[in-house]
Formats: C-alpha cells, sequence, structure tokens
C-alpha cells in the first residue's frame, strides 16, 4: 500500500508539473498576445491567410480549400471605371470561413476593434453569403489607427462584383500558398523569424508581437537550416527565380539540399499540355553532366495549380 501511495504521489506531481508547463507555455503568452494591438502587417496577414491554414475541418487535407483571394483592385467593381490608385482587397467567396479578427473583434485591441465594428462593420459580414473586405485608416480618442472595413456594406461590393472586374494576374492566393508552405514542411528548415542582430542584418527585421494577432499558425519554424523567409518578398520579388527555385532549386543554386517541389505543378501546364517530368529530367541530367548547352525550360504553371499559391504566399512576404 506504500508503493501505490508514492505512485498516487507522483502521478500528481507529474500532472501538475506538466499542466503547470503547459499552462506557461501555451495560456500566458496568448493572454500576452491578446493584450496587444494588432499591426497593419496582422490585419494584412489574418485576412490574406483566413481562419486556418494548418489542419482544420474545412480543409483536412490541407489542399488550400475555403481560403480567401487578394485582389490588388484597378477597377470600381460596380461602374467598371479605373480607380485613382489600387486598392488591395480581401475577398471572401460564399462559405469561405472568417478570420479570428472577424469573429473575435476583442483580439484586435483597443481602437481597432471599436472602429472595425462601428464604422467598419465587420459584425455584418455573414459567412454564407461572403464579403470583401480591406485595412482602412481611422481615428479613435484622437488617435490614428488602421481598422478592417468590411466594403461589403459600407460600399456594396460583393465577391462577384470584384473577382468580375479584376484580372487573373491581379489576384493572389496567398492564403492556399501559406497551406502549402504549412503542408510542404517549409517551416521544417526554413524560419520566419529573424533573431540575432546579424540575421536583421541578411534577412530584415524580426516582427512585432502584434504581427501575429488573429494569425494561425504563426509557422515560425524551430531549426534554421536554410535562409529565413520572413522578407523574402522584397529580397527577392522575381517570380521567374522561384519557378526555377521551386522546380529543382540546382537550377539557381547548385548545392542546394532542398528538395524538388515541381510536383506542385499538378499534371498541366499554364497551356493545358501535359507535363513530360521524365523528359525535363533527363534533359536536366544532360546539362548537369555538360551534354547539353541550356537547361530545360521549366513549365509554366496552370493558374489553379499548387505551385501558384506557394509561390503567391512567398511573394506576399515583404
Amino acid at each position: 500500500m506504500a508503493g501505490f501511495r508514492e505512485y498516487k504521489i507522483g502521478t500528481r506531481i507529474f500532472a501538475l508539473a506538466f499542466g503547470g508547463s503547459m499552462c506557461i507555455t501555451l495560456l500566458l503568452p496568448s493572454i500576452n498576445i491578446a493584450s496587444v494591438s494588432s499591426t497593419d502587417i496582422a490585419l494584412s496577414k489574418q485576412l490574406s491567410a483566413g481562419h486556418e491554414t494548418g489542419f482544420n475541418l474545412d480543409d483536412p487535407l490541407l489542399q488550400g480549400w475555403n481560403k480567401p483571394l487578394v485582389v490588388a483592385l484597378k477597377a470600381d467593381p460596380k461602374s467598371g471605371q479605373p480607380l485613382a490608385e489600387a486598392q488591395t482587397v480581401y475577398v471572401y467567396q460564399k462559405g469561405t470561413s472568417f478570420p479570428a479578427g472577424i469573429l473575435h473583434p476583442r483580439i484586435l485591441g483597443a481602437g481597432i476593434e471599436e472602429l472595425s465594428v462601428q464604422q467598419g462593420h465587420i459584425g455584418d459580414a455573414k459567412k454564407d453569403v461572403g464579403a470583401v473586405f480591406t485595412v482602412s485608416k481611422g481615428v479613435f480618442d484622437g488617435k490614428p489607427h488602421s481598422f478592417i472595413e468590411n466594403l461589403s456594406t459600407t460600399k456594396g461590393w460583393t465577391p462577384a462584383d470584384v473577382l468580375r472586374v479584376a484580372k487573373d494576374e491581379d489576384v493572389s492566393h496567398t492564403g492556399k500558398g501559406k497551406t502549402m508552405f504549412v503542408r510542404e514542411g517549409c517551416w521544417w528548415c526554413h524560419t520566419l523569424l529573424p533573431e540575432q542582430t546579424q540575421d536583421w542584418q541578411v534577412f530584415g527585421a524580426p516582427p512585432m508581437l502584434g504581427d501575429f494577432n488573429g494569425e494561425s499558425p504563426t509557422a515560425f519554424g524551430s531549426d534554421r537550416k536554410a535562409p529565413d523567409l520572413m522578407h523574402v518578398g522584397s529580397r527577392n520579388s522575381s517570380k521567374e527565380w522561384m519557378m526555377m527555385h521551386f522546380f529543382n532549386p540546382r537550377l539557381v543554386q547548385p548545392h542546394s539540399i532542398m528538395p524538388r517541389f515541381d510536383y506542385l505543378w499538378g499534371e498541366k501546364d499554364a497551356d493545358g499540355k501535359a507535363i513530360n517530368f521524365a523528359q525535363w529530367r533527363t534533359e536536366y541530367d544532360e546539362y548537369r553532366e555538360g551534354k547539353r548547352v541550356t537547361a530545360p525550360d521549366v513549365p509554366s504553371y496552370a493558374k489553379d495549380s499548387e505551385i501558384r499559391g506557394l509561390i503567391d504566399f512567398m511573394l506576399s512576404l515583404k
């Protein structure tokens, strides 16, 4: 009986220690983050990524379903007349789940919550109808704040209106791309968190705590085997370079240990023609062995391919 009592005591101590460590690891940081106001970066990130980019019931296999579209809007959706300046809007088509800031405005922070609800009318957004959002500027208690505006209420713009006047090249599948980033394990080798001073000189400034309000998951990464990607879209905005790098990293970095992601192109190229991967790899081997002067061309990707989303996400990391 004495041994059994010791077993019970040990079990309780372990449960207490484990519960305490989880509280310190998960609960306390959540309280800390919730008390910080969202930055412009946080507002745009959650609007572009949507509700959840990790495993979730809306997208159990992480295929990039149920994601918003980021549109560089150049014409008025109602009149079709050109806008004086392109406006970034976030299109949530019917059935697309809203991000945490729309569902729980309190996480946005003081002033931002009030402006988003009172002037932005985010409470009027309905998932079964869809909505168009943007990040606007306002003043609360005499201080300037950015906030989320529901353009479907304030201007009457519907997702169909926006997509009707938007060109395909002005549409970014950033949310789908982040899902690809998580699913393909990119964060096993790349971080999204410059840490030391020398990091800042090479990769750019580190993020602020308020940059993560409403984002899930953060995709910080925990082990850097490859360059940090926090500001990669500013360091390298070449879509062509990105295509080559993902199709076969050795095209741009001969000693790269990164795996190929050519399968994200799918079976068809941008013209609807079947991609002959075996032939491409044979020609690449000939190039690597010096039997060809130039490497084979990388196929242009189809507009609904997974690689488009991943590249869009990379280019969004400014």
